[in-house]
């Protein structure tokens, strides 16, 4: 008489059934917006465009009063800040140099960005080749990479951050260190201990839909250390 084999625990049953809804929702919210973010380019962007050519020519064809050109260079002014806005928003929603330029230029601008506008050091050391990953990893890196950014900027006090990033045969590992106060302060919420910090536990979650890991800790000397470790898919 053969033994039915064990079956899993429903709670492990439970946590793979979230894990995989989880993964399905990131995915949607990604194609989502891309999607968004191509109709703001396409759409928007094209109008606006119009909109400061037809607006140039109007100004070169208006009476030379004054009270017309500060008028007429006064909506100029404010066209411009809608162009920028919108590129803004592009951005923020989805950055086509992912797909356009490849993860590697996408990550090192990233970083290259983050120190100028924070004022800090900032070094990046990437692979010299374009990463050999899916779209998917790729995607992932980048929205932890900026996460941890954005949560070093908000709460390190770091006055300079190290990206490495290596790809193996395996795998690729994302290495995000800075010199600030470490895990002791508010850092140390970030992987969900306390409510409402959910940036770093999203990525965690996405890099387990993926089958890999994020961990969080303290430098060796100071700072903290975050690690995300995605394994390639195993080739058919």
């Amino acid at each position: 008489m053969s033994v039915p084999a064990p079956q899993p625990p429903q709670d492990a049953l439970r946590s793979a059934d979230l894990s995989d809804l989880l993964g399905h929702v990131h995915t949607c919210w990604d194609n989502e917006r891309r999607s968004l973010s191509r109709q703001l380019h396409d759409s928007l962007g094209s109008s606006l465009t119009a909109l400061t050519m037809h607006l140039g020519l109007l100004m070169q064809k208006m009476p030379q009063e004054a009270a017309l050109q500060d008028r007429a260079a006064h909506m100029k002014q404010l066209l411009m800040q809608i162009v920028e806005t919108n590129r803004q928003m592009q951005i923020k929603l989805w950055n086509d140099k992912l797909e356009f330029l490849g993860v590697r230029v996408a990550l090192g601008e990233a970083v290259e960005q983050f120190g100028q506008q924070q004022q800090l050091t900032a070094r990046c050391s990437l692979p010299e080749e374009e990463l050999n990953c899916p779209r998917s990893h790729g995607i992932v890196l980048l929205h932890t990479l900026e996460e941890a950014l954005r949560n070093i900027a908000a709460h390190a006090r770091a006055s300079a951050v190290d990206v490495i990033v290596d790809d193996n045969e395996d795998e690729v590992m994302l290495t995000v260190k800075d010199n600030g106060v470490g895990l002791d302060g508010p850092v140390a919420t970030l992987l969900g201990q306390v409510s409402g910090k959910f940036g770093l536990r999203t990525a965690r979650e996405r890099a387990a839909y993926l089958g890999g890991t994020l961990t969080l800790s303290n430098g060796a000397e100071r700072g903290a250390t975050l690690t995300m470790i995605l394994p390639k898919p195993v080739a058919a």
